[in-house]
């Protein structure tokens, strides 16, 4: 991925990207062009410091002298594979900042590509290789050696955050070993006791889970509140296996680290058949599916448009979620096919450029989107809206207005300055904001209404905004209410 930036003041804009992008792996290439020094601290328009200015996000930071042919090609080519290697090994953002005395407004393809400085390369340019070839060791995952005893044990396997492909056996493999199996929304596997967010927060079955013996996680970032609390609380063996190498335990257990991708690890290590060794999860969740069902209803709200969420995506399409309350109902209510594509901004977990991420999900993917964002979180990126103009696909953006910040409502914050400073609601809804940049609008009140306006939606290659107005605090009362009156539940196993 790359960001071709020319003005200073756009490079402040971009910085979430940046923080997204260091925190989640993802590779970017940030390419920025800078003034001459010479009108650094000057007083000159619209020239800041750029060098470095992104601090210790980027993983390289290239700061590139003002063009000179005295440089060879050669030298150049040599220091920006050096940081594309220090990006492979590590994953994030390398920053190359160019400084120009001049606009190169004249220059065209041609004269670049013929230039006499560009002769050196010209082999090499039509070759399908790096400049600079590092072999780096292929480490195949080898079984831990104590992988006969520890398949014996009762387990809990916890799935968060993972590339699709990986998803793949996970549920299988945890069923073979009758171990209890976590997931995230994110992670792309197919839960066997689902709802684990709300089922979790029943304190009895919560400390058998904990009398496990070994917990594997694979991948990270969970969005549960009740799966973070087990995992903190957890005090056996346990196994975390993702491939980047990050540090990505926030609650320091003593552990086993295999740097690895899930499918790879799955065949080092295979399952031992055997009964599941904790029935409880299977019949709370089954109970939860039936409770959930009826505490929702049939109404158009938050917690129904969560729980049913899956009716409404397209076949081969792509889900964007947004941050708050609205991917903690979905993580907590949802159940996707296996391994449908989610995509979430879950580094930093912000508002910042929700809209974007989705329009770059829509214009790279080629597929189908569904982007289902907060009103918050879409004022705060209106501007992105220009860029769903270039979408090829059907693509249609679901914004939840609440009217605010209902995050908050799950917080201890006082009744009396909530709304002034925390969910500050705007009053507003989105009408004018999608006849300005030439969106379809729609505004269902019922679940009738809605599936005719997504039908309609996906006959369309072009993007629709689709907004559902509820109450402020009904999604996060019914929250509340389920975990509330699920943790005290008696289950039979």
């Amino acid at each position: 991925m790359q960001l071709l930036l020319h003005q200073a003041r756009r490079l402040q804009t971009f910085y979430p990207a940046i923080i997204e992008a260091r925190q989640t792996g993802v590779n970017l290439f940030v390419l920025t062009a800078d003034r001459p020094p010479e009108l650094w601290e000057c007083g000159a328009n619209q020239a800041i410091l750029q060098q470095n200015m992104f601090g210790q996000y980027p993983v390289a930071n290239v700061n590139l002298p003002k063009p000179n042919a005295d440089y060879s090609a050669q030298w150049l080519i040599s220091l920006l594979e050096q940081a594309a290697f220090q990006q492979k090994q590590q994953g994030g953002v390398v920053h190359i900042n160019v400084p120009f005395a001049e606009p190169l407004y004249d220059a065209t393809d041609e004269e670049v590509n013929s230039h006499s400085w560009l002769q050196p390369l010209q082999r090499w340019l039509i070759q399908n290789k790096s400049w600079i070839n590092v072999e780096v060791q292929q480490n195949e995952v080898l079984m831990h050696e104590n992988w006969d005893h520890w398949r014996t044990k009762r387990g809990v396997v916890v799935v968060g955050q993972l590339p699709a492909e990986q998803a793949m056996g996970i549920n299988s493999w945890a069923s073979a070993m009758g171990w209890v199996l976590l997931t995230d929304i994110q992670s792309g596997v197919v839960p066997t006791t689902p709802y684990e967010d709300i089922w979790l927060a029943n304190q009895t079955v919560r400390e058998k889970l904990l009398q496990a013996d070994i917990v594997i996680q694979f991948g990270a970032r969970f969005i549960s509140k009740r799966i973070n609390q087990f995992l903190q609380a957890f005090k056996g063996e346990f196994w975390l296996v993702e491939q980047s190498g990050k540090a990505l335990d926030p609650y320091h257990h003593s552990l086993t680290r295999f740097n690895a991708k899930a499918h790879h690890w799955l065949r080092a290590h295979p399952p031992l058949r055997q009964k599941p060794w904790l029935l409880e999860p299977l019949a709370l969740s089954k109970f939860c599916a039936t409770f959930i069902e009826q505490q929702v209803g049939g109404n158009l709200t938050e917690a129904s448009f969560a729980l049913r969420l899956p009716t409404l995506l397209p076949y081969n399409g792509v889900l964007f979620l947004g941050n708050s309350l609205l991917v903690r109902l979905v993580d907590a209510l949802t159940q996707l096919p296996e391994s449908y594509p989610v995509y979430t901004n879950r580094g930093a977990s912000g508002i910042d450029g929700l809209l974007a991420t989705a329009a770059g999900i829509g214009i790279g993917s080629n597929k189908p989107v569904v982007a289902v964002i907060g009103d918050t979180s879409t004022l705060y990126d209106l501007n992105s809206f220009a860029l769903f103009k270039n979408v090829t696909q059907p693509t249609v953006i679901f914004v939840i207005n609440n009217n605010g910040g209902a995050i908050f409502d799950m917080l201890p914050v006082d009744e009396q300055v909530k709304d002034q400073f925390y969910r500050l609601p705007h009053n507003g809804d989105f009408s004018q904001i999608a006849a300005m940049f030439d969106l379809k609008y729609a505004h269902p009140y019922t679940w009738a209404d809605l599936n005719s306006v997504v039908k309609q939606a996906y006959s369309r290659r072009k993007a629709t905004l689709i907004e559902i107005k509820t109450n402020p605090s009904d999604g996060s009362s019914l929250y509340k209410r389920l975990i509330e009156q699920i943790s005290h539940a008696v289950i039979g196993a």
